[in-house]
């Protein structure tokens, strides 16, 4: 990728990697050696630049603590066994970040500096990236409102920086989900589709709620009826029942996904029927009872496929089939890891290198 955008890069004088065991790190808690950061201000972008990772100053004033003007994304870099570096379906990051800009009235980053900074970070901190069998490099980009000003108003200033740190499995057992009926991830009109930090901020106290019952996520339902499931923690969510996967089709209150996608375009890519639509309480929980029911998992970046094996409703849990079970669910974490790896051909053109 040629780049047009001019950025200076210090390097740290002594890389922390030596420090750490890249292939057996708490997820999100290690961080790499640098970071990429550009600002906003007069109107347009300004300086690009790549430093050593370390705290910087903040105003208490800034209007990303007060008015929420902040947002982000998830992604990971996977190295081969030839110790190559790839994304995993960067561009289309990219663009959902600026779905998000758009939303929350900030400035939509430029390709360019976008993907350019990233490339030269990732390339920067490539000795980061693990090599085990389901370690990747988690990458955070992310985009605040710096304004130093108390008042509600669009801020004039921000930054975007991206952050990475080495990461294994995000969900290391099978979970339990309680569905959720007296909070709600997010209502029509609002930001349930775009990556905005809010989201995650209201979803901690019902999550809370839950895991002192015995589980460790909820399972969303729609703000209007209560009858049918949005997302299941902070990923999509799936149901094969019979011969067809379900997932809740896409609309304000449901996150657009990348390894949502990625699952669909598998699944049809393989000859499976697939419906992308309203997914009702009812009509799973007759399929549990009929048996019809054999997968139910959750999906996205951090988990990429977190198989649940239990849903609480109304004060009964039930049990869903065996992981040992799961064909397809299986079959997808598989092909991606594979795909991710370099050990299967990328037919569908997914990965990015890191030259």
């Amino acid at each position: 990728m040629t780049s047009t955008v001019d950025i200076h890069i210090e390097k740290t004088k002594k890389s922390r990697v030596s420090e750490h065991d890249i292939n057996n790190v708490p997820f999100g808690k290690c961080f790499s050696d640098h970071m990429f950061v550009a600002e906003y201000s007069d109107g347009k972008w300004q300086k690009a630049y790549i430093t050593p990772y370390a705290d910087v100053p903040m105003s208490y004033a800034m209007s990303a603590l007060h008015y929420g003007q902040a947002i982000f994304e998830g992604m990971k870099a996977y190295k081969n066994d030839k110790g190559e570096v790839s994304l995993f379906r960067p561009i289309e990051n990219f663009k959902r970040m600026n779905k998000s800009a758009i939303r929350m009235a900030m400035p939509e980053i430029p390709e360019e500096i976008y993907m350019n900074g990233l490339m030269e970070l990732i390339r920067l901190d490539s000795a980061w990236v693990p090599s085990s069998e389901t370690g990747s490099l988690y990458i955070r980009p992310f985009l605040i409102a710096t304004d130093e000003a108390i008042g509600v108003k669009i801020s004039d200033t921000y930054k975007f920086v991206i952050i990475t740190c080495p990461a294994g499995k995000y969900y290391s057992e099978p979970i339990k989900v309680l569905v959720e009926t007296n909070f709600y991830r997010a209502v029509k009109g609002g930001v349930g589709f775009v990556k905005a930090a809010g989201n995650y901020g209201r979803s901690l106290y019902p999550t809370k709620l839950a895991q002192q019952k015995g589980y460790q996520q909820v399972i969303w339902t729609d703000s209007e009826t209560q009858k049918y499931f949005e997302e299941s923690g902070t990923m999509n969510v799936m149901f094969v029942i019979g011969d067809t996967l379900l997932t809740p089709g896409l609309s304000d209150t449901i996150l657009d996904g990348v390894t949502r996608n990625s699952v669909l375009a598998l699944a049809r890519e393989w000859g499976m029927k697939v419906e992308e639509r309203k997914v009702s309480i009812v009509e799973v929980f007759e399929a549990i009872d009929k048996g019809t029911l054999k997968e139910v998992f959750g999906c996205g970046t951090a988990a990429t496929i977190a198989q649940i094996i239990g849903i609480g409703y109304n004060g009964k849990d039930y049990a869903l089939p065996p992981v040992s079970e799961r064909k397809f669910s299986t079959r997808v974490d598989d092909t991606l890891r594979n795909i991710r790896k370099g050990k299967v051909e990328d037919t569908l053109h997914w990965m990015m290198k890191v030259s």
